[in-house]
């Protein structure tokens, strides 16, 4: 029962109330959908803490997407020992970056009086979710090894099978508990995505990308 509640039942809710509340809070606050950055209050910290974070976490994640989009692909990389092995280490080594970048945010917002002052308690909440998150990776690729390759075999028929509406929890039910925790916790960030900062996500200015170069005019006389 419980499996099925884990892995049948919360990934869609999560989902749902992912959608539906990104919708409410664009509705009636779309101002706050952002990052509601802090730079402007100290910057030093920041930088190496963000830069740290989003590059160490958006490797991760991009890994994890590719796995899932591409599976054959994945797999045929992961099949050879030395790439496995390469994998494997660079894994470890961005998740450790996130975590320290995550680690400098934290302390940032502890530390500086004006940046504790613009900080909400679900900002807290984001913070403690994402930093477990990344303890049950690391931990994971410590003491179960060669993630890399049983992912293909595991997690990805399972998330395949939610995409399809028909979940299969039994790709889930015999994995250690910490894998178990870190996929439903994974899902219990997109059911805080619309209640926190994430939103920043959707808010990216990737229109840039193809709107019109913009003319500046200066209309000002010179100095005489």
């Amino acid at each position: 029962m419980w499996n099925t509640v884990l892995f049948s039942v919360i990934p869609y809710v999560a989902v749902a109330l992912a959608v539906v509340g990104g919708i409410w809070r664009y509705r009636t606050d779309r101002f706050s959908y952002s990052s509601q950055s802090s730079q402007f209050l100290e910057s030093r910290a920041l930088f190496w803490g963000s830069v740290s974070w989003h590059y160490g976490i958006l490797l991760i994640l991009g890994a994890h997407v590719i796995a899932v989009v591409l599976w054959t692909v994945w797999g045929a990389l992961v099949n050879d020992q030395g790439r496995l092995l390469v994998l494997e280490v660079i894994g470890l080594a961005v998740s450790l970056l996130s975590l320290a970048g995550l680690a400098v945010l934290a302390a940032r917002r502890l530390s500086v009086p004006r940046v504790r002052s613009v900080t909400s308690p679900m900002d807290w909440v984001l913070m403690v979710v994402l930093a477990v998150q990344v303890i049950l990776g690391i931990w994971m690729s410590l003491v179960y090894r060669w993630g890399s390759e049983w992912y293909v075999h595991t997690s990805v028929p399972w998330l395949h099978s939610l995409v399809k509406l028909n979940p299969k929890p039994e790709f889930m039910v015999n994995l250690p508990w910490i894998v178990k925790a870190h996929a439903v916790l994974g899902f219990g960030l997109i059911a805080l995505f619309p209640f926190t900062r994430l939103v920043h996500i959707v808010s990216a200015p990737v229109t840039y990308l193809w709107r019109s170069y913009q003319l500046v005019v200066w209309n000002r006389r010179a100095a005489q």
